[in-house]
């Protein structure tokens, strides 16, 4: 879970707190660090996690076309990950042709876009443990080399921060916090949903 030293009152720390409970959902429910996780169940994972990015990059990308200079500080165009699941899909041998994909609210502004981003974004913190522990599989070592979960590699520290920074920069110079937080509690929810899924059968060995 993204870690922050911010105060009361502080974007980062709220938006932690706010979806704590979606967060561990969203991990428990996808087990990618299960001991006995197989290329099948991956694949089947990251086909839900590649629709999901889908559904969640259409509305940034409006927001973005909207927003250009926000969309430039942020580093948009680097943060997008959807073709990153596709090619990993096509790696492990699975179809990324497009499907189904959830439903999301439309991003109006950059409050939205940033509880949006937050979701994305605090994923590639557990990604750098996720790809070691796949690494350690002997079912998927020696496989092809993942990137959706660490798609910045050594960079992932710094795109990080920079999220942090401009994030608490946007509050301060007078976005709205609360809705922020909302846009990232709404994302976390239908994330939630849509990866339901890929759940373990009750009684199932973890």
């Amino acid at each position: 879970m993204p870690r922050d030293a911010g105060g009361a009152g502080d974007v980062l720390r709220d938006l932690r707190t706010a979806t704590a409970v979606e967060h561990e959902q969203v991990e428990t429910t996808l087990a990618l660090m299960d001991h006995d996780l197989d290329a099948g169940r991956l694949v089947g994972v990251l086909a839900l996690l590649h629709a999901f990015w889908r559904a969640a990059e259409e509305g940034l990308d409006a927001w973005a076309a909207a927003h250009p200079a926000d969309a430039a500080a942020l580093q948009w165009d680097r943060r997008r990950r959807a073709e990153v699941y596709a090619a990993d899909l096509a790696a492990l041998g699975a179809d990324p042709a497009d499907g189904d994909r959830p439903e999301l609210p439309a991003v109006p502004d950059t409050d939205a876009a940033l509880g949006r981003m937050y979701v994305l974004e605090g994923s590639t913190l557990g990604g750098t443990f996720i790809d070691r522990h796949l690494a350690s599989l002997p079912g998927l070592a020696g496989g092809p080399r993942l990137r959706a979960f660490s798609p910045y590699g050594e960079d992932t520290g710094a795109m990080w921060a920079a999220f942090r920074r401009f994030t608490r920069a946007h509050v301060e110079d007078g976005g709205d916090a609360g809705r922020v937080v909302a846009a990232a509690r709404s994302t976390f929810a239908v994330l939630a949903g849509w990866c339901a899924p890929a759940a373990r059968p009750q009684g199932a060995p973890a």
